[in-house]
């Protein structure tokens, strides 16, 4: 159906809905809305044709729903993971982080790369989407006044977050396709963890001679962490280690540790909430401190953490990936790949497909891909994984951290100042050095060849 009026109109929808997405800033229309939509006027026209044409559509349906299953588990892994991340919110543990940090009297340059890293290693358990929002709202809490030191902070915590989320299936959302699809096993991606450091370190060393080596005057604050945050870190890594050792030795899908997880974090916010002591009557406490004291003793919901998930971006990858479903379903996919992988080389077409995920979301990318179907080498998937994770830091559009920073210094910050794509394009060349010189360490680790 190539060369078929409904393989035409599905191109014209898809450019269409992904333009719309792609210029959310300019219309403040949510990415998730046009990609949805064209997604159901994809399958609508699909459907009608098969009905019309061969007086049933039956045979299209597991097609269908091969690509919901799909989605399916990546709804779950997100909403289960930026779950526990709302959790640890809630529970005052971030924001004990940023004020641990700032009375630590750290000059800026320690902060820009102390925030940088902290975004490289949460990525590596979180998904690097939360990780942007987590760390934008710290650098901006400690650089109040400085809109120098936030905009390259929040540029390395960026290209920090896309790194270390590249090193690990539980961090991207293109990296946890490669592990669904078992391209890579789990193991496997520690091999990228060297290129993804060199990916971060080289731009973060040169931009670091921009920041400057004042320390900030912050006012003493005392953290207040609530009843149960420490256990809710130990459930938080109770989960992703059984969902990973699961999965490596049991072959079981990573979604049951991650929903066993998810049971945990409710037994235990129903554990809180049914043995809250409150002391109403705390003589050593200031008056502030006491009303403090007892708001950190109260448990909490579990599904106020669960509604506050990105349910904006969790709708954008449905769009997106019922799109590339229907686009392979059609043929284009596998005319694309032929064209890739065959014509190009598989080298040169994995270095182009990453250098454009600055622009197009790589999760969507990378499962369009792996719809392709491509008969790679071990050396070329970590290729294609190391260039779609890490392609998205060239650009501020290119990655959901980056999206996500940007969003935060809106009505924060004065126009132009802080992080803005401007500023990000500007140090596109030195990411972009980043981005080879971790290519080149990674071919040196695959002994010279992909």
């Amino acid at each position: 159906m190539q060369h078929h009026f409904i393989g035409y109109l599905t191109i014209a929808i898809t450019v269409i809905a992904y333009i719309i997405a792609m210029t959310e800033d300019l219309h403040q229309l949510s990415k998730a809305k046009p990609m949805v939509l064209g997604s159901v006027l994809i399958w609508f026209a699909i459907f009608i044709y098969y009905s019309t044409s061969y007086g049933t559509a039956k045979e299209i349906v597991p097609i269908f729903q091969s690509n919901l299953m799909a989605y399916a588990e990546l709804f779950l892994f997100i909403t289960v993971s930026m779950t526990f991340l709302n959790a640890m919110t809630e529970r005052g543990i971030f924001d004990s982080l940023r004020i641990v940090l700032a009375n630590k009297q750290y000059t800026y340059r320690q902060l820009f790369w102390i925030t940088g890293a902290l975004a490289f290693l949460l990525s590596t358990v979180i998904s690097s989407l939360a990780v942007g929002l987590l760390m934008g709202y710290i650098i901006l809490e400690i650089g109040k006044g400085q809109s120098k030191f936030v905009g390259l902070a929040g540029l390395n915590a960026v290209v920090g977050a896309n790194a270390g989320g590249t090193m690990s299936p539980l961090g991207g959302i293109s990296t946890f396709f490669v592990w669904q699809q078992n391209a890579l096993q789990f193991t496997e991606f520690f091999t990228l963890t060297i290129p993804c450091i060199v990916n971060f370190l080289v731009p973060a060393f040169i931009m670091q001679f921009s920041v400057t080596k004042e320390t900030p005057n912050f006012s003493k604050e005392k953290p207040v962490l609530k009843r149960g945050s420490k256990r809710i870190i130990f459930i938080f890594i109770l989960t992703f280690s059984t969902a990973i050792l699961s999965n490596v030795f049991l072959d079981m899908p990573a979604i049951i540790g991650m929903m066993f997880g998810l049971a945990m974090l409710q037994f235990f916010a129903y554990y809180l909430t049914k043995s809250e002591k409150i002391h109403h009557f705390l003589t050593e406490y200031e008056e502030h401190e006491k009303q403090s004291y007892i708001e950190s003793q109260k448990g909490f919901d579990v599904f106020k953490c669960i509604a506050g998930v990105d349910w904006d971006t969790l709708l954008f990858f449905y769009g997106a990936m019922m799109i590339v479903g229907a686009l392979s379903f059609l043929g284009y996919l596998d005319a694309m790949a032929h064209y890739l992988f065959t014509v190009i080389g598989a080298t040169v077409a994995n270095i182009l497909i990453g250098l454009s995920s600055s622009a197009i979301d790589n999760g969507t990318l990378m499962f369009a891909v792996l719809n392709m179907h491509p008969s790679f080498e071990f050396g070329q998937w970590l290729l294609l994984t190391f260039t779609l994770g890490v392609g998205g830091s060239l650009l501020a559009i290119g990655s959901a951290p980056g999206l996500h920073v940007l969003g935060l210094m809106k009505g924060r910050m004065k126009e132009g100042e802080g992080y803005t794509f401007t500023l990000h394009l500007r140090w596109m060349p030195v990411i972009l050095l980043g981005f080879f010189a971790g290519i080149f360490t990674l071919w040196l680790i695959n002994g010279g060849k992909f």
